[in-house]
C-alpha cells in the first residue's frame, strides 16, 4: 500500500478508537462531522488548484480569509443586511480576493521551489497589515459609519462583532431533520458544488496546464505554456476559493472575531485535506472529502476520550493540535520518501 493511502486509515483507526473511549453518541458526533463538512468543505477545496499546478500547499489562503473578514465588515458599517448585504460582502471579497491572488502569484513566480514557506510568511505579512487597519486606521484614517461597532475610545473595532442580521440566512435553507441528526442539504449541496467547480477546472485546458506546469517547467515551455500565468491562474481560483469559504464559515458560526477568525484556517484545512490521502504534489475532490470526515471526527472526540482515558479533557485538546501539525509534517516526511524512491532506482 502506497505511504499516502496509509494516513487515511490511521485517521480512521483514530477516529474509531476515540469515539469508543468518548462515549459520545452517534447522532451527536455525526450532526457535528456534517457542521465540520459545511463549515470547513470550502476552505479545504480550496488548497487543491494550486498543489496540482506543482505549488504545493498554498497557506495563503489566510489571504483570502481576510478578504472575505474586510467584505463582511464593510457591510456591517455600512448597514446593508439580509441578501443585499450577503451579495455586497460576497462581490467585495471576491474583487479584493483576486487582486491579493495576483500580487500572491507574482510573488510566488519570483521564489520558484520555495512556495511553501512564502505563503507561510504572505499569511502573516497580511494578518499583521488587516490588524493595524481595523485596530488603529479605523476611527483615525478611516472614518466608520456604524459608531456601535467601535471601542470606546472610538478607534479601533471591537473584537466580536455580532452578525444576527445574517444569522441563518444560508444554514436554515432546505433544513431536515431525521430523528437527532439535522441535515442542511442546501449547505451540503453548495458545498458539494464548489467540489463539482474544481473537478471542472481540473478536466478543462487550464486544468491541464495546471498538470503539465506541475510537472515539469521544462515540459510545459516546450508545449508553448507560459508558466507564470498559469501559476497567478492557480493562486488567484485558490484565493478566490479560499475567501467564499471563509465566508460560508463565519456566517455559518453567527460570530466574527474580527482579529483572530481566520488564524489556523490554513493548518486546519491543509491538515483535512492531507489526512484524506493527498500530497503536496497530488490532490484531488475525494482526497478534501474524506479528510474532512476523518480529520474533523478525531477533532470531535478526542477532548471526551481525554477525559475518559486519563481524567483531563486538557490531554484531548493538546492531541487535537498535535494531530493538526503532525499530519502536515507526516504528508511532508512521506513526501520526501515518495520522490527520493522515485529518483533513486531500486537495485
Amino acid at each position: 500500500m502506497p505511504d499516502f493511502k496509509r494516513v487515511p486509515l490511521v485517521f480512521a483507526v483514530l477516529s474509531c478508537v476515540g469515539f469508543y473511549y468518548s462515549q459520545m453518541s452517534f447522532p451527536f458526533v455525526l450532526n457535528e462531522v456534517i457542521t465540520r463538512f459545511v463549515r470547513d468543505g470550502v476552505m479545504v477545496l480550496a488548497l487543491i488548484i494550486p498543489i496540482r499546478a506543482g505549488m504545493g500547499i498554498n497557506f495563503s489562503v489566510v489571504v483570502g480569509a481576510l478578504c472575505a473578514q474586510v467584505g463582511l465588515i464593510l457591510a456591517l458599517d455600512l448597514g446593508l443586511g439580509s441578501m443585499p448585504g450577503l451579495l455586497f460582502m460576497a462581490l467585495c471579497g471576491m474583487g479584493l480576493s483576486v487582486v491579493m491572488g495576483l500580487v500572491i502569484g507574482l510573488c510566488l513566480n519570483r521564489v520558484k521551489n520555495r512556495e511553501m514557506i512564502t505563503t507561510i510568511i504572505i499569511g502573516f505579512l497580511a494578518t499583521s497589515i488587516y490588524q493595524l487597519v481595523f485596530m488603529v486606521g479605523y476611527g483615525t484614517v478611516i472614518t466608520p459609519s456604524n459608531p456601535a461597532m467601535m471601542l470606546s475610545r472610538g478607534i479601533g473595532i471591537r473584537n466580536m462583532v455580532d452578525l444576527e442580521m445574517f444569522r441563518n440566512q444560508l444554514d436554515a435553507v432546505w433544513l431536515i431533520q431525521l430523528g437527532k441528526i439535522d441535515i442542511p442539504v442546501f449547505m451540503i449541496l453548495l458545498v458539494c458544488a464548489f467540489g463539482l467547480v474544481v473537478r471542472y477546472i481540473s478536466l478543462t485546458r487550464l486544468g491541464k496546464q495546471f498538470v503539465v506546469v506541475g510537472q515539469s517547467h521544462e515540459k510545459a515551455l516546450a508545449l508553448g505554456i507560459h508558466v507564470e500565468h498559469v501559476r497567478i491562474k492557480a493562486i488567484v481560483i485558490s484565493t478566490l476559493i479560499a475567501c467564499l469559504g471563509h465566508l460560508i464559515y463565519i456566517l455559518n458560526i453567527g460570530m466574527l472575531n474580527v482579529y483572530t477568525a481566520h488564524m489556523n484556517t490554513d493548518i486546519f484545512s491543509c491538515a483535512a485535506l492531507l489526512a484524506g490521502g493527498a500530497s503536496i504534489v497530488n490532490a484531488r475532490v475525494g482526497h478534501a472529502f474524506l479528510g474532512i470526515f476523518l480529520f474533523h471526527s478525531l477533532f470531535i472526540v478526542s477532548p471526551q476520550a481525554g477525559q475518559t482515558v486519563f481524567g483531563n479533557p486538557a490531554l484531548g485538546e493538546y492531541f487535537r493540535s498535535f494531530v493538526a501539525y503532525g499530519t502536515i509534517a507526516l504528508a511532508l516526511v512521506l513526501n520526501a520518501r515518495t520522490q527520493e524512491s522515485a529518483v533513486i532506482p531500486k537495485p
